[in-house]
């Protein structure tokens, strides 16, 4: 006979993509997005502008992205029709280093974004290879694949995009702010600019924008998941507040009843008083729609809070 196996429904912060972590889960759904030649372009030279490093003299991309190991080879064959010099691991870190330092090569890669490799200058955000709207959401996912990063929902809500150029975090951030119509904040960490989002529908629309739409609804249900505890937590508070007024106002009740039964005016109450009194005695912890039931004949919840109000008056007034 085989043993059934219960079934435990699975939380929403279960369902998030397993075993790595959110930013590379998310790098690794944009490594998959197909792109264009001319985007190939775009999205080498976000890569480019965010990695570790890019001079006139060499190039250096390091990640720990499997996916983005994969792509970069490939991708820069498509842009540029070039190889990598070297690519390495470093030890046990898991990160995978590619570097050019070919004058051929980086005079061509220069040349492709209208740079000049014979002159020291200061990079930015050359805007025709960004001109078409494709281009542009190749350009940031590049610029995110290599030196971006997203909080895991779970935790909080943070994307950031970081960089050594000055100038290129400046243009990003209007780049950004006229594609998507969000504000990002800009800010100075050991020398690196960062360009950062921290509303959780902003970062999940930029990660649907950049091809991620998988992470950006791991976004979404976090949100929900959040409201939702939110909400219960709101619930069991007021619950517990109105347990709680009810059990201090029913022994404020008895309390009175008792003060009245000891001072020998409880058959001197009226009939109505009486009768609320009665019932109140006799269910303690009940709350007054319930009381108002068990009368004969049968009140408005208000008038028996009413009568009840009105022995706890009478126990502190001294007299009926």
């Amino acid at each position: 006979m085989v043993t059934p196996v219960a079934f435990v429904p699975e939380t929403i912060s279960e369902r998030r993509i397993p075993m790595r972590s959110f930013s590379a889960a998310a790098k690794a759904e944009m490594c998959k997005c197909p792109t264009a030649g001319c985007c190939a372009l775009a999205e080498c030279f976000g890569i480019l502008l965010f990695c570790n490093s890019f001079r006139n003299d060499s190039i250096k991309i390091i990640t720990e992205s499997d996916d983005l190991a994969v792509l970069l080879p490939r991708l820069f064959k498509k842009a540029f029709g070039l190889n990598f010099d070297s690519q390495s691991g470093e030890g046990k870190s898991g990160k995978q280093v590619f570097q050019i330092q070919s004058g051929e090569k980086l005079a061509t890669i220069m040349n492709a974004f209208g740079f000049d490799r014979e002159q020291t200058c200061a990079l930015h955000v050359n805007l025709p290879v960004v001109e078409e709207p494709c281009c542009r959401t190749a350009f940031l996912r590049g610029a995110f694949l290599a030196g971006g990063s997203v909080t895991d929902p779970g935790k909080g809500y943070h994307l950031e995009l970081a960089t050594s150029h000055h100038s290129v975090a400046k243009e990003c951030y209007i780049l950004i702010h006229e594609t998507l119509g969000f504000t990002p904040k800009l800010a100075t960490r050991s020398g690196t600019q960062v360009i950062y989002l921290k509303q959780n529908e902003q970062i999940s629309d930029f990660l649907t924008f950049l091809g991620a739409s998988v992470a950006s609804m791991g976004i979404i249900e976090a949100r929900l998941e959040h409201e939702l505890n939110n909400q219960v937590n709101r619930r069991c508070n007021c619950d517990d507040a109105n347990i709680t007024k009810v059990v201090e106002a029913s022994r404020e009740q008895m309390n009175a009843i008792r003060t009245l039964r000891e001072q020998n005016r409880f058959d001197a109450l009226p009939d109505k008083l009486k009768q609320a009194a009665l019932v109140r005695e006799e269910n303690p912890e009940s709350s007054l729609a319930e009381l108002a039931s068990l009368v004969e004949p049968q009140i408005s919840k208000p008038a028996m809070s009413h009568r009840l109000k009105r022995l706890v008056e009478l126990a502190e007034e001294g007299s009926i």
